[in-house]
């Protein structure tokens, strides 16, 4: 492979990765953390958010036959920012707001903003996200018995 080709993949891989913080953050500590960035830059919409359904698959044991899991509710939009660069958004949930702004942050990283973006938006939402499964994981390893260690009377 390239390293053209390498560096698409991984550019790729990264986008992913922010969009995906950004699709689970909280609404409202996504407002917060796009207020505090402090920008607003022009753009024109390329389909306005708009709500609809998808289906979600799961597999048994994450490596059986896909399965149709059910439908959930999802907000899309895309928009362009005045320079040229597209950001598009699907988050789940009826949040026209959040969708905007997850948008807005994604054309934005595909520039020159891209670090402060990620300082400022993507790096705290992300932290927040793995603070929250680290509190998860405690509560439910605070719950965990092992069987193995567990010593039999002696009658």
């Amino acid at each position: 492979m390239t390293e053209s080709a390498e560096r698409r993949i991984e550019c790729r891989m990264e986008r992913r990765d922010w969009m995906g913080v950004l699709a689970r953050a909280d609404p409202e500590r996504l407002a917060g953390a796009w207020d505090a960035l402090g920008l607003a830059p022009g753009f024109e919409w390329l389909r306005k958010p708009e709500f609809g359904a998808v289906m979600v698959r799961g597999r048994a044991g994450a490596t059986g036959a896909p399965f149709n899991l059910g439908e959930m509710t999802v907000t899309r939009c895309a928009l362009r920012l005045e320079d040229g660069r597209d950001g598009h958004a699907y988050v789940p949930g009826r949040e026209a707001a959040k969708a905007e702004i997850a948008a807005l942050c994604d054309a934005l990283m595909q520039g020159p903003e891209a670090d402060e973006v990620r300082e400022k938006v993507i790096d705290p939402l992300a932290g927040d996200a793995e603070a929250e499964r680290a509190h998860i994981a405690a509560k439910a390893a605070a719950t965990k018995v092992d069987f193995f260690t567990m010593v039999r009377g002696e009658d």
